[in-house]
């Protein structure tokens, strides 16, 4: 264990409190812990609060309970489940009214034992609950957020209250793109810290020793020989992002895409909420292009499968496990369908638009066969950033939340005016939002009246009703 002294912002011989909602966060949270970013073991008193905030937690397997659990419990005093502490009510929708976050708080205490003294919270999501439920229950409590994942380089996604932004002593995350800094909580001076890439892939490879997930692993990697093309899902239907149908055809154009760089073994790990029809229209359609193919629905972290597998490329659309396989990993990853989502994503506030940003700008297209073989992580051999990767996820962040983030507007208006005649422009970025923003690339001031002009608006309807029958008289 690390005896280090501890950070600041960490109270000594406090009860510590840490949230996490999926393993991948535990994971985190343990990696963070044993690179002493918590100060040392015998100070405190370390509970963590387990919790499932999926539409129906009743029918899904609770963090507690997925295998390789018992190698992170190890870290912690005590596990608790906030379903069970709230429970008949959600844990995504409940949260104290004002006046009553004093009795909750002697609530909490007392039914986990938590008796009088200082206590922290270590928590991800802050606007949403049951992060924020907490840490309104015990209102003096210092606040350490942590991001798992790819949305911590982009802004704060709505105003947060002071009482709680002004809490936050940092912000622990992955460093999963070497040298971009993250925006999260910058409108209130929180400073980035990061957990350790080797600690957190010890933990990872620790749950990958877990018999349930070597079975689950060696089962998917039986599809044939060698180390197989691994297929990431995702359940965007489920945040109205796509449609079912469109996610089901974006899941066979990665296994057309993978079939067509040469890969004959498949595997695809759907998203654990995701309907058992999408694996049946891939098994058929495996079966017409001739792979073998095989479905990982174990409750596994797609980086144990990295461990166990080794797969000769990774796949998906724009899931964080992309970059933990490049960058912890060293795996060939490959993305599809990113330009779909940049179009689709609404608003264009959308938190989910910064992490889609990141692996389009960064990883290769799963059509370029060429690219994918070349294509290397930043970081990787001492390279840095690509050029232009930090201007353009501050700007993405400076027209997602440009009252939060004023100080980005100089770095914005230069960018923009640098891509105004690049595809890049249309691709990153909404003409209509930059019009309202008066940033480069905007519709010029001068025509700013058409888009709210109803006779140009009906004008505009006619000629497109026309335009094919224009078409068929002249042709």
């Amino acid at each position: 264990m690390n005896d280090a002294p501890a950070p600041a912002g960490v109270r000594p011989g406090s009860t510590q409190l840490f949230l996490a909602a999926t393993q991948y966060a535990a994971a985190t949270v343990v990696a963070a812990l044993r690179a002493g970013r918590f100060g040392p073991r015998a100070e405190h008193r370390r509970v963590l609060v387990v919790s499932d905030t999926s539409a129906v937690p009743e029918v899904g397997t609770p963090l507690d309970a997925m295998p390789g659990f018992a190698a992170l419990a190890g870290e912690f005093d005590a596990v608790h489940s906030w379903n069970a502490f709230v429970h008949p009510f959600h844990p995504a929708g409940w949260s104290p009214r004002e006046q009553d976050c004093p009795l909750w708080e002697r609530a909490v205490r007392e039914a986990w034992q938590l008796g009088d003294g200082p206590l922290e919270v270590a928590c991800e999501s802050l606007q949403a609950n049951p992060s924020q439920a907490v840490v309104r229950i015990f209102s003096d409590a210092p606040v350490h957020l942590y991001a798992d994942g790819l949305m911590s380089y982009g802004p704060t996604r709505s105003k947060l209250d002071p009482l709680i932004g002004t809490r936050v002593a940092r912000l622990l995350h992955l460093d999963l793109v070497p040298g971009l800094r993250p925006l999260l909580l910058g409108e209130f001076g929180v400073e980035p810290e990061v957990v350790p890439t080797e600690e957190f892939v010890k933990v990872l490879g620790e749950l990958a020793e877990d018999p349930a997930s070597v079975r689950a692993a060696d089962a998917a990697g039986a599809v044939g020989a060698g180390s197989p093309a691994l297929l990431l899902g995702q359940y965007l239907s489920a945040i109205e992002v796509l449609t079912p149908d469109e996610e089901e055809r974006l899941h066979l154009r990665l296994l057309r895409g993978a079939a067509a760089l040469g890969h004959r073994d498949i595997v695809f790990k759907p998203h654990p909420s995701a309907p058992a029809g999408w694996t049946r229209a891939l098994t058929e359609e495996a079966d017409r292009l001739g792979v073998r193919f095989g479905v990982l629905d174990e409750p596994v972290l797609a980086e144990v499968v990295f461990q166990r597998l080794r797969p000769a490329l990774v796949a998906g659309c724009f899931s964080t496990a992309l970059l933990t396989a490049a960058v912890c990993y060293g795996l060939p990853v490959a993305r599809t369908g990113t330009d779909l989502l940049l179009e689709r994503l609404t608003p264009y506030q959308n938190s989910n638009r910064v992490p889609v940003t990141l692996v389009d700008a960064l990883l290769p297209a799963l059509e370029d066969g060429a690219a994918v073989a070349a294509w290397t992580p930043p970081g990787a051999g001492g390279a840095g950033l690509p050029e232009g990767l930090a201007e353009l996820v501050a700007t993405v962040g400076f027209a997602m939340q440009p009252a939060l983030n004023p100080q980005l507007r100089p770095v914005a208006e230069r960018h923009l005016a640098r891509l105004r005649h690049t595809p890049a422009l249309g691709r990153y970025f909404k003409r209509r939002r930059l019009t309202a923003l008066a940033l480069p690339g905007g519709v010029p001031e001068r025509l700013a009246f058409v888009p709210r002009n109803r006779a140009v608006r009906g004008l505009a309807r006619r000629a497109r009703r026309l335009s094919p029958r224009l078409a068929k008289v002249m042709g």
